[in-house]
């Protein structure tokens, strides 16, 4: 008997020996260990990567914009530019398609106002129009009045919402020149992410941009001669 648990002893002694010299195992066992840490640096680089990318986009959109809004316009014989109903529907059309391939319209909202300064001083949001389907205080403008879904255009143009300390966010506010004005965008986006909320939580984007009119531009309304176009209210055109 004890013949037979000194054998079995030697034999399992033997097997440990064995088994602590066998490492054919070793490496998938660290791979079994560090491979969901690996992924999901992995995803959190994928995820930061987008993010940095739809920012971009979204600035570079809300920029052109600002910059388009600032300079169309038909020109007239006085050497005088008017804005006109159908100026205000190409720029927001572009920037709605700039920012398809995210769907910008679709989660997301364009607001784009006047903001104008008279020869006292006083300065006032002319008008605002908008573009996008999402809607409420995270998508609204957070400037001006809250009845954008009607295109709002304040007739005459002193009659429009007074802003004296500009637009923009508190410190870095903007503000027209005298007899001038600032195309003033405000963009809110509901960020899509690749892998899910579940890595960040949701995430809205929002950014301003603004350029000053630099052409003669007619203040006092926005034209809309015969065939009039439609004001571009935020479901003016389908996401």
């Amino acid at each position: 008997m004890i013949s037979k648990a000194r054998t079995a002893f030697s034999a399992l002694a033997r097997m440990r020996r064995r088994l602590s010299r066998d490492t054919s195992g070793l490496a998938m066992l660290e791979f079994a260990f560090s491979a969901p840490i690996v992924l999901m640096i992995g995803l959190y680089g994928v995820e930061t990567a987008n993010q940095a990318l739809i920012n971009l986009k979204i600035s570079q959109i809300a920029l052109s914009l600002a910059d388009n809004g600032s300079r169309v316009g038909l020109i007239s014989g006085a050497n005088i530019e008017q804005l006109r109903e159908i100026d205000l529907n190409d720029v927001l059309v572009a920037a709605k398609n700039q920012g398809s391939s995210i769907g910008l319209t679709t989660n997301g909202r364009i607001t784009m106002s006047s903001l104008e300064k008279d020869s006292s001083g006083t300065q006032r949001i002319h008008w605002q129009r908008c573009i996008g389907t999402k809607s409420g205080t995270n998508y609204d403008s957070s400037y001006g009045t809250t009845t954008v879904t009607a295109g709002t255009d304040t007739t005459p143009a002193n009659a429009g919402t007074l802003a004296p300390n500009g637009m923009g966010d508190p410190g870095a506010q903007v503000q027209a020149p005298t007899s001038g004005g600032v195309i003033f965008v405000e963009i809110n986006y509901d960020y899509q992410p690749i892998v899910g909320n579940w890595l960040f939580g949701p995430m809205r984007i929002h950014y301003l941009a603004s350029f000053v009119v630099r052409d003669n531009r007619d203040f006092t309304q926005i034209y809309n001669p015969s065939p009039t176009a439609t004001r571009a209210t935020c479901n003016l055109y389908p996401a």
